[in-house]
């Protein structure tokens, strides 16, 4: 099929509910660039929304899945245990942000392992309501519709909807209607915990605790903007947690394997979940998610609860194993860290050049936001420039919000390329 017939075909017979960002096809992809069928290259600060965490085609997964696949490609996990499952459970335990995560299921997708967590917690509590933030995202399964809360669209007309999910506000300084009148005493680090008064009141008004399986919470908001919970809140909510018999499930689908600069976002709180969602950056593009949780919770399970024709695939747990040693081997949160400190200091200059347009600027690691100024369409403005000279990236949030989510193992020589066509980008639409 010729190139200029590719896209018209996709248009014609893919469907149309999957949205996306350009309607060019990508040929290939190898680390920060992905190059089209056309031969346009472009600098990829997508990262496959976040999946392919140490870049396309990294040589050591890569070489990982290459030699399983000459092994085994399908173990089906409901038959028999197989060495790439165990191996991977051996290389995940040690960077667990908790000794109590000791027990793995792994699954396919981040909507699977987050439906995963729901079973857990209803079978284990015996208690059937979920507690969400407003803000979340969890999936676009018919479970995870229903916990999700960040657009409309990914709900709309799809219902009946999964039963006993409540949300509560998700402490979101740049939007509070506290933070925002209160003269700067309250911001990002010193949250006036309204959310944290709303989660009690949400507990007495809507779900009892008797009722309250658990209360499920990205550490660092996804879709609904990548705001970052604030110092002590995950604190409180897990005292609340404690208090009442309710799990706390921490959401790391996004924001795990190293996006943050710690291996998995709740380091930074030094809070202990129940169970952790994993899913994208655990197997770089291969498909692979899990819960983790303690075995004294995860046997309340009979043996054939859990499963699934997929779960576990033996090539994308090799994958697996190989992302494990890689964060190792190369020193990959220590990039992170240097890395953010250049992309998120050229984004506060452009907030101090354009404070009429660059509204919030925040994140931890290499999972950063800017919101800009509502109602004038910035975000998807600057996005169009930045593609315009070869740059890839996304719009999040239903406020004007562009996310920045280059690989983790971005060179500084591409982080300073990306800074400076985000910064050209953003001049340009304010002087338009």
């Amino acid at each position: 099929m010729s190139i200029s017939k590719l896209a018209e075909f996709g248009t014609r017979h893919v469907a149309k509910g999957i949205g996306r960002l350009a309607t060019e096809v990508i040929e290939s992809g190898s680390g920060s660039y992905v190059t089209m069928v056309s031969g346009r290259k472009m600098l990829d600060f997508t990262s496959g929304i976040g999946v392919a965490n140490l870049g396309h085609c990294h040589p050591a997964v890569t070489k990982a899945a290459q030699t399983q696949a000459g092994k085994m490609v399908h173990a089906q996990v409901n038959i028999a245990f197989q060495r790439p499952y165990l191996e991977l459970i051996q290389s995940l335990l040690p960077l667990m942000p908790h000794k109590s995560l000791d027990t793995f299921f792994f699954w396919n997708s981040g909507s699977e392992a987050v439906e995963a967590a729901v079973k857990l917690a209803r079978h284990a509590t015996k208690k059937q309501n979920i507690i969400v933030m407003q803000g979340s995202y969890h999936g676009r399964t018919f479970g995870t519709m229903a916990m999700t809360r960040s657009k409309t669209v990914y709900g709309e007309n799809y219902a009946p909807l999964m039963p006993g999910v409540f949300s509560v506000p998700f402490p979101y300084c740049a939007q509070c209607s506290i933070a925002t009148r209160c003269d700067g005493k309250y911001g990002p680090e010193n949250c006036c915990m309204d959310p944290v008064d709303q989660l009690e009141l949400l507990l007495k008004r809507e779900t009892a605790p008797s009722d309250t399986a658990a209360i499920f919470i990205e550490p660092v908001l996804g879709e609904g903007g990548y705001v970052p919970a604030p110092p002590g809140y995950l604190k409180r909510v897990r005292e609340i947690c404690d208090k009442n018999n309710i799990l706390l499930v921490a959401d790391e689908v996004q924001s795990g394997f190293g996006r943050t600069g710690k291996m998995f976002a709740i380091e930074h709180y030094d809070v202990r979940p129940d169970i952790l969602v994993v899913a994208k950056g655990i197997a770089n593009g291969f498909p692979l998610s899990g819960i983790v949780s303690r075995k004294e919770l995860m046997d309340t399970q009979k043996p054939g609860s859990m499963g699934g024709t997929y779960a576990g695939n033996a090539v994308s747990c090799a994958a697996g194993i190989a992302v494990a040693k890689a964060f190792q081997d190369e020193k990959i949160l220590e990039n992170v860290n240097a890395r953010s400190k250049e992309l998120s200091g050229m984004l506060q200059k452009a907030k101090a050049d354009h404070p009429d347009m660059v509204y919030d600027v925040r994140g931890l690691g290499l999972m950063l936001a800017v919101e800009f100024v509502g109602g004038k369409g910035y975000a998807a403005k600057v996005q169009a420039k930045c593609m315009e000279k070869d740059m890839l990236i996304l719009t999040t949030s239903i406020y004007d919000t562009l996310r920045f989510i280059p690989a983790l193992n971005i060179t500084q020589e591409d982080m300073a390329r990306g800074c400076k066509i985000i910064q050209e980008s953003i001049a340009e639409v304010a002087a338009s």
